[in-house]
């Protein structure tokens, strides 16, 4: 008897322990969570409540993001979802607390950017199931600072994209964007001339007229009110101007101030004009009383600059001392690349107070410059570069190495203590180094996002990992891009008559569908003229007959790519098209007639490099074509 009953009581202690919740899969992973019996079950009488007034905007997000699936509404019971202001200093800057039972879920945070994360951590959950586990979780970042930094002067990055960019990144707590403003080629992908090599400089200039780049650019105002857009979200925009190096959009517009011994594309530090001009274009930014550079923090830039001359090491050092002081006083916190070992000498640089990019530990010394004071975030080019079809560093980054080995107390080869007070945090960077090679905005956001994934779990949850990589990599593919963004291309579509001239989607919108997919179509062809579209929007144009030979083919990113194919009047055809990160092609009636692999591109020293030649396909809008397209459908593969 006393056999059956201890086997009763452990089967029914089995049971209350089965009972209780796992922590929910949020990415990045909660800190802490003390799992309860059953769940919320989110409805259409889901109604969303807050306490205080600067969290109108945290519940109007959460509700309209609900409302795709279960019609929540703002108002004023104490049921439902509740948002709410409560003093708790342990949760700190950026901590929140969920309190989820069967008859509603409470977020308690001391403001309005940590209510957002507990948002998204709603959100994340919600994506998975209507049902939201039952528990209470206490989230609280390991870094303050988890971001990004991307690449706009070798390659115009539209600013809707940028957009796009932040509302990705609010829904991983990622809360720093870096935006690179100016930029060149290397001369070697250029014929070795300088005449000839790409330089970009991304921002409205009134004070220098003629410095911005044509082929693309920010106006003052709209970036002043994305970078205050993006604030609302919880990422804060730091605008970067890189000198005295990388600069060749700088000599080209002034070239009385290159230096001609170390290159075009470095400013003469012994020509006295060149603090003077500097100083000039800060203060454009800066200045006056509504700041284009709206945001806490800039970074002056001081990369990889020169250092054979040691008189002119000791001006790189003053000149950095003086940029420094020049945004401080403008009420900024000065951002600049680690270069400090690589430009030893004697000349101070001002440390206290200043945030120093570690990029390579040749160029700064992590040991050296925490000592010397500097706030350091993490940036190693060895473990979280990017820089698409290169061929060097990364084309995508090693997700399974840094969530295993990586976070940013790791600098380099030097590992310091988890949290260490002096690094703020990490981040990774996409470079576009190879000017010109094809890449679209749609092939960079596919090397972005998962990299996002990663490094959002390793600066928010950095240590005491409880999943796993095989079962996190899984789950991550479960949250997709937020509620908002469709840069992944998620879009199918179908219908039996493409007729000309449709609208799908508003402009405001992103219709596309991404990688791998695939497009069929019936046509009896007309003859159309060059220039006519089938599909278009606001990245790309799919062509029955393109702007110059009358191809089909596309356009994106001011590239034109063809394929070895044209339409005969009167013949009817069934038209294939697939896409992948690699390649795009064409098969007609079931046969391959085209694919556009990776091109050849060649450099001065005759080496190789590849020309992407790849398709996000569009569907915002239909052309007006002639032709009879029928059995139309776009699908993921």
């Amino acid at each position: 008897m006393k056999q059956l009953f201890l086997i009763l009581f452990c089967g029914f202690s089995l049971f209350l322990r089965a009972a209780v919740n796992e922590k929910p899969f949020t990415l990045p992973e909660i800190q802490q969570w003390k799992g309860a019996e059953g769940a919320y079950e989110l409805n259409a009488g889901a109604v969303v409540t807050y306490n205080d007034p600067e969290l109108e905007a945290v519940a109007q997000y959460l509700t309209e993001s609900l409302s795709l699936t279960t019609k929540a509404q703002q108002g004023k019971s104490k049921s439902g979802i509740r948002i709410q202001i409560e003093k708790n200093k342990k949760l700190g800057k950026e901590g929140y607390q969920l309190k989820i039972t069967k008859d509603g879920i409470v977020l308690s945070a001391q403001n309005k950017v940590a209510a957002r994360w507990g948002v998204q951590s709603i959100l994340q959950m919600a994506a998975q199931s209507k049902q939201i586990p039952c528990g209470t979780a206490i989230d609280i970042p390991d870094y303050e600072l988890r971001g990004f930094m991307i690449d706009c002067g070798r390659k115009h990055i539209p600013l809707d994209y940028l957009r796009q960019l932040v509302h990705v990144m609010s829904y991983y707590k990622m809360n720093t964007l870096q935006v690179h403003l100016n930029d060149n080629g290397f001369k070697t992908y250029f014929n070795d001339d300088w005449n000839e090599t790409y330089a970009g400089f991304r921002i409205q200039s009134e004070v220098f007229p003629g410095l911005t780049s044509k082929d693309g650019f920010y106006t003052k105002d709209e970036f002043r009110r994305f970078i205050q857009d993006a604030a609302k979200e919880g990422v804060e925009i730091i605008p970067e101007i890189d000198a005295p190096a990388h600069a060749l959009a700088f000599t080209r517009y002034r070239p009385s101030l290159s230096c001609e011994k170390y290159g075009a594309d470095h400013l003469d530090l012994q020509n006295p004009a060149v603090v003077p001009f500097l100083d000039s274009l800060w203060n454009e930014y800066l200045g006056g009383p509504n700041p284009v550079f709206d945001c806490p923090r800039v970074h002056i830039g001081t990369d990889e600059y020169n250092n054979q001359d040691s008189v002119v090491v000791e001006l790189f050092r003053k000149l950095t001392d003086h940029l420094i002081h020049t945004v401080e006083s403008h009420g900024k916190q000065a951002v600049l690349w680690g270069a400090l070992t690589h430009a030893k000498g004697k000349t101070p640089v001002k440390s206290e107070n200043v945030i120093m990019d570690m990029w390579y530990n040749g160029y700064a010394d992590p040991k050296d410059m925490k000592e010397q004071g500097f706030k350091m975030v993490s940036v190693p080019d060895g473990f979280v570069y990017i820089v698409p079809a290169a061929g060097y560093y990364y084309d995508y980054l090693n997700d399974k190495m840094l969530y295993e080995r990586w976070t940013p107390a790791q600098i380099g080869n030097v590992k310091f203590e988890e949290r260490d007070p002096q690094i703020m945090g990490g981040m990774f960077a996409l470079w576009n180094d190879v000017c010109g090679n094809g890449i679209s905005i749609g092939d960079l956001h596919h090397r972005i996002f998962p990299a996002m994934q990663v490094i959002s779990q390793k600066t928010w949850h950095a240590v005491n990992d409880t999943v796993g990589y095989a079962k996190w990599n899984k789950q991550r593919k479960m949250l997709g891009e937020g509620p908002v963004a469709n840069e992944l291309g998620h879009t199918e579509f179908t219908t039996a008559s493409l007729n000309p001239g449709q609208t799908f989607a508003p402009n405001s919108e992103i219709r596309q569908l991404g990688y791998d997919y695939q497009v069929d179509f019936d046509i009896t062809w007309t003859q159309e003229q060059e220039g006519t579209v089938l599909m278009a929007g606001p990245r790309a144009k799919v062509y029955l007959s393109d702007p110059i030979g009358g191809w089909l083919g596309f356009s994106r990113d001011g590239y034109l790519f063809t394929f070895r194919h044209k339409g005969v009047p009167g013949v009817t055809e069934h038209i294939t098209i697939k896409g992948t990160n690699k390649s795009t092609a064409l098969y007609v009636n079931n046969k391959l007639v085209h694919e556009l692999k990776y091109g050849i591109g060649y450099k001065a020293d005759k080496k190789t490099y590849p020309i992407v030649r790849t398709l996000v396909f569009p569907l915002q809008q239909s052309g007006n074509f002639k032709s009879k397209i029928t059995q139309f459908k776009a699908t993921k593969i």
